[in-house]
């Protein structure tokens, strides 16, 4: 880590009015959240939300931290993985904030990744009808994407994030510094989330990851890069559309497809992960827009190239295990948060950088391009 990294890190403010918060980005940021954290909420007290796995790494360098700058707190445990957001730890979180004593005006911190800050943060938005709420993310998964914009959330057995509120945290911390200790899959996974950036309405950023994704993957200058470019654009999608009432729907591309997945295995991460869900997604996403006639066969072949140069899964086929039949996949699509008066509505491409959102999908047309796929 730099001195000047924790002193002036890279800061992207997400601007909602007197809601409004800022992300901090740089290596070695996880060794200030103790001082910032006293200076954000002086003589708050926190209830931290983590998983065993990055408690194990992590939690004592959070705690030195808080200890050396006075901040009370309790920890509060949950198991990896997807299943863990789910009504029962939830619930449990909830009762032990209450156990523990924590006003409104104490928060939440979560401290994990995509799975530990929906579930946090739901709880943050529950408990007292509304606690702070702070988010580090320690993937890259969650620090360029599920740590901003307040989508918090659980899942149901009819399908993923059914279950949740809005609820933006009052600081992100970004620490760069945290990846290094991730699995290469777990990395890829959350590499898919950064290409979405540059397919959904940056080509230019595309062109730079197809150039400079070997250094992000390695920890140089490219990754904190990467990451601030990623949480910029999404920064300035939720500023302008903060409760997914029109173009934050295009934060979607890829999930649509890769939740129904996701739902189809019963979130078991050995077959497969949210990001490989979303690569497998985009690819879906952009061979679809070749079906309809929105993109020729050259910009879907650009995309796979890149998605399997990193290593990430791009066909169904690659998913280990048996896949439910095509009608099954749909009857989850139909389940999806953006279905409108039963409508479907999916992310579409007219090119790298030009996806949109397009209402009133036909399901036939779905149906047979998935019969096709799981065919092929």
């Amino acid at each position: 880590m730099t001195l000047a990294s924790i002193l002036h890190p890279t800061t992207v403010p997400v601007d909602l009015g007197d809601r409004s918060y800022d992300i901090l980005i740089g290596r070695g940021l996880l060794a200030s959240t103790g001082e910032r954290t006293a200076a954000l909420m002086p003589g708050g007290r926190l209830a931290i939300i983590t998983d065993a796995t990055v408690a194990r790494l992590h939690l004592a360098a959070l705690t030195n931290s808080l200890d050396a700058a006075g901040v009370g707190y309790t920890v509060m445990t949950v198991p990896p993985g997807e299943q863990t957001k789910c009504f029962a730890e939830y619930q449990r979180l909830c009762d032990e904030v209450l156990a523990a004593r924590l006003e409104r005006g104490d928060a939440v911190l979560a401290f994990g990744g995509g799975v530990v800050g929906d579930l946090a943060g739901f709880v943050a938005a529950s408990v007292r009808r509304g606690m702070s709420f702070i988010q580090i993310p320690t993937t890259l998964l969650s620090q360029v994407d599920s740590s901003v914009g307040g989508k918090t959330g659980i899942n149901s057995r009819h399908g993923k994030n059914l279950i949740g509120a809005f609820h933006q945290p009052d600081l992100v911390l970004a620490d760069t510094a945290l990846l290094d200790t991730l699995s290469e899959r777990e990395f890829r996974a959350g590499y898919a989330e950064v290409v979405k950036y540059g397919l959904l309405g940056d080509a230019a950023f595309f062109d730079w990851l197809e150039a400079n994704w070997r250094e992000i993957f390695s920890g140089g200058p490219a990754r904190e890069e990467a990451v601030a470019r990623s949480c910029a654009a999404k920064a300035a999608t939720v500023s302008a559309d903060e409760r997914e009432a029109g173009q934050r729907a295009l934060l979607n591309l890829g999930h649509t497809f890769g939740h129904a997945l996701e739902s189809a295995v019963d979130y078991a991460s050995e077959r497969l992960v949210h990001g490989e869900g979303v690569a497998i997604g985009m690819t879906l996403a952009h061979e679809f827009s070749a079906r309809l006639g929105l993109i020729d066969d050259a910009v879907v072949a650009r995309v796979t190239a890149h998605l399997v140069e990193v290593g990430l899964p791009t066909h169904m086929r690659q998913i280990p295990g048996q896949m439910p039949p095509a009608e099954t996949l749909l009857d989850i699509i139909a389940q999806d948060k953006k279905v409108s008066r039963g409508a479907l509505t999916f992310i579409l491409s007219r090119g790298i950088g030009q996806a949109f959102v397009e209402k009133g999908v036909d399901p036939a047309a779905v149906l047979a391009f998935l019969q096709e796929k799981l065919r092929s």
